[in-house]
């Protein structure tokens, strides 16, 4: 059986559809059959994964809609463990109203997500900003969930709220489990970035955070605007060495 890994921040901005990404890309290399979904109606997962210069493939959206079967839309990558499924048209219609409002009534998202873990998948979930209802949603059916913080001071005021809505989660999900808070952005030679890493590590548990963070690296932000996940296109980069002890960090919690 899979399991369903939801990565949920309270903002944008922080990461977290790069964390999806190459989370998902280095759970794959790892030979674990994987699913990345974008259920944020931005659509923002297929310019990491390299189709932004294509017409908007079909995905999550028109399956919900009922105009695709969910086989047509998941689609391969070059990773041969790796399959995604992306927002769909609702990215490019600007419609999240509807989108939001479809996905907190229909069963599809569950049983997609049922479908995938009977088959074995780890289904990694790059969510919307915020705590509106398609996360809530989402984590109404994951058994995971990793919170990226960016180390910028704003991030710091979000951390209780996503922390009390994960909490809320639990409480209708027992099956739910948060496997950290994933520090991200952290740039070598930034006091203020290095401050605020340092208050979280002081001020929160040690078993809420990852004992790896994320930096900020040149070939990270090429990767991303070459559509290509950075643990792919600079594997010795020390962001990519940071995804790739993530996802060791975890594949042990995901069977």
């Amino acid at each position: 059986m899979g399991t369903v890994l939801a990565v949920v921040s309270q903002k944008g901005g922080v990461g977290k559809t790069t964390t999806a990404i190459n989370l998902a890309s280095a759970l794959a290399r790892r030979g674990r059959k994987t699913l990345l979904v974008d259920v944020d109606p931005q659509g923002a997962v297929r310019h990491g994964v390299g189709l932004a210069g294509v017409d908007q493939p079909a995905g999550l959206a028109d399956v919900l809609a009922g105009t695709h079967e969910l086989q047509d839309v998941v689609l391969a990558t070059p990773l041969p463990w790796l399959r995604v499924l992306l927002a769909g048209s609702v990215a490019d219609s600007g419609d999240h109203e509807a989108y939001h409002a479809e996905i907190a009534r229909s069963p599809k998202l569950g049983e997609l997500f049922t479908r995938a873990r009977k088959r074995g998948y780890i289904v990694v979930v790059d969510t919307p900003p915020g705590l509106g209802a398609v996360t809530r949603r989402v984590l109404s059916h994951s058994q995971h969930v990793i919170v990226p913080l960016q180390c910028e001071p704003l991030a710091l005021q979000t951390t209780s709220q996503i922390l009390r809505a994960v909490r809320d989660a639990t409480a209708t999900n027992g099956a739910l489990v948060l496997d950290g808070i994933l520090l991200t952005m952290l740039e070598d030679g930034n006091a203020v970035s290095q401050r605020v890493a340092a208050y979280v590590r002081e001020q929160l548990p040690a078993e809420l955070l990852f004992d790896v963070a994320i930096p900020r690296t040149m070939a990270s932000i090429d990767a991303f605007a070459a559509g290509q996940p950075v643990v792919l296109r600079s594997p010795d980069d020390p962001a990519s060495r940071a995804y790739t002890r993530l996802a060791e960090l975890l594949d042990a919690k995901l069977r």
